[in-house]
């Protein structure tokens, strides 16, 4: 009987620990994924464009998982050798720090979380188990990791300097090792992280973050989610936070926002604004996506639209529907308000990864959109936003001030 007890036990660790080295690693494989669906052929035309963009995702969950950025590995949809042969010139990296049970986007409450037996199972560092705030930082430290362990291939972006800066160190870079760095940015899904204290912003700003969603799937101290249960506006500490954001110069993204958020948002917003990843109600009518009048305040606001690539976004994975939506926002504010926010990672299924977002660019020249345009789109507006939205407030030219109608606030 003895020896039948050991075995057991022997075998339990022995499960124990197979659960704890696979599960996480299977786990995204079910999450992320590819949908398989057919692509058309890269042109050489269009490959040729690709190669000359400067490619901006403004949304990407993969510090979530428990792999680097550097691993090249056969799951999920980003990672260092994939946005290389991608030409991804820059892509955001967002913190999700909780998410609910029964996840979806019409109702769900703050009461339970999915992230917390995440962080177990990955044996993150214990401090990262039971506190939010310590689960972004820690995300906000494997970014850094991943920039100092890519020898020079990703750089991290903190400063309005960083972002001028890329385009020639691209260049740089590209000329003396064949192959140009890459640009990373610390973002977050929902400031839940903050657990209500005004000074835990300065903390997550030191960790390197710059960008951050207000909400994500629920309601918190600082606004309703367009998910959530009430769905309701701003509250005085998520306006305390907008104003010290704006003042530090990291950019408000309203990703997620209710309407009634969205609406408070853009009416008090001294500096321009993003929705990092989503869709627009024109295109897919579902409730993420932006109305026309909330296309119409992020662009008065001089701020930018992420469209993704995911069903949620945009009804189905087809590159021509992502088109679709471009030029719905062109048509109705103008190109210069149109970008990138692919939401890979971030538990969604897609028609291709971050090495294929070349059928982003081919389907753009379908469409009849100029190379002008297709810069644009793919890059140059997002750049402008990023390079104006980290200056910090007191640090603004003049000019920027009157653009953003700062003098009369």
């Amino acid at each position: 009987m003895k020896k039948i007890g050991l075995s057991l036990l022997g075998l339990l660790v022995i499960a124990v620990i197979a659960w704890f080295l696979f599960a996480p690693a299977q786990f995204e494989k079910q999450t992320n994924m590819i949908d398989g669906e057919p692509l058309p052929e890269i042109r050489a035309d269009a490959q040729k464009l690709h190669d000359s963009l400067l490619i901006v995702d403004l949304h990407g969950d993969t510090l979530l998982w428990k792999r680097k950025v550097t691993d090249s590995v056969d799951r999920g949809h980003i990672d260092l050798q994939r946005m290389q042969k991608g030409n991804v010139g820059l892509q955001i990296f967002s913190s999700v720090s909780k998410t609910p049970r029964g996840q979806n986007y019409d109702s769900n409450s703050d009461e339970t979380d999915n992230i917390t037996l995440l962080a177990i199972t990955q044996l993150q560092p214990m401090r990262t188990w039971f506190s939010l705030l310590e689960r972004q930082l820690y995300h906000g430290m494997k970014l850094s990791d991943a920039v100092t362990d890519s020898e020079g291939a990703l750089t991290q972006i903190q400063s309005a300097s960083d972002a001028d800066g890329l385009p020639e160190l691209r260049g740089k870079t590209a000329e003396e090792n064949g192959q140009a760095v890459i640009g990373t940015l610390f973002s977050a899904e929902g400031l839940q992280t903050l657990e209500g204290k005004q000074e835990n912003l300065q903390k997550l700003y030191d960790a390197g973050m710059r960008m951050a969603g207000l909400v994500h799937f629920f309601d918190n101290e600082l606004a309703g989610s367009m998910h959530g249960v009430e769905k309701g506006g701003l509250t005085d500490f998520g306006r305390t936070i907008m104003r010290n954001m704006e003042e530090m110069g990291m950019i408000v993204d309203i990703a997620h926002s209710s309407h009634e958020t969205v609406a408070e948002v853009l009416e008090i917003a001294r500096r321009p604004v993003v929705s990092s990843h989503g869709g627009v109600q024109a295109v897919c009518g579902v409730n993420r996506n932006l109305t026309d009048e909330e296309i119409k305040g992020v662009a008065a606001t001089g701020g930018v639209i992420g469209l993704g690539y995911w069903d949620g976004a945009m009804c189905d994975t087809d590159p021509k529907t992502v088109a679709k939506a471009v030029k719905h926002v062109r048509d109705l504010v103008g190109i210069e308000h149109a970008a990138l926010g692919s939401d890979f990672d971030g538990a969604v299924t897609t028609r291709f990864d971050t090495s294929g977002i070349v059928h982003i660019t081919q389907a753009l020249m379908d469409a009849g959109f100029t190379e002008e345009e297709i810069h644009a789109v793919m890059g140059l507006n997002a750049m402008r936003l990023i390079q104006k939205g980290l200056i910090p407030m007191k640090d603004l030219p003049q000019e920027l001030v009157e653009e953003s109608g700062e003098s009369s606030q």
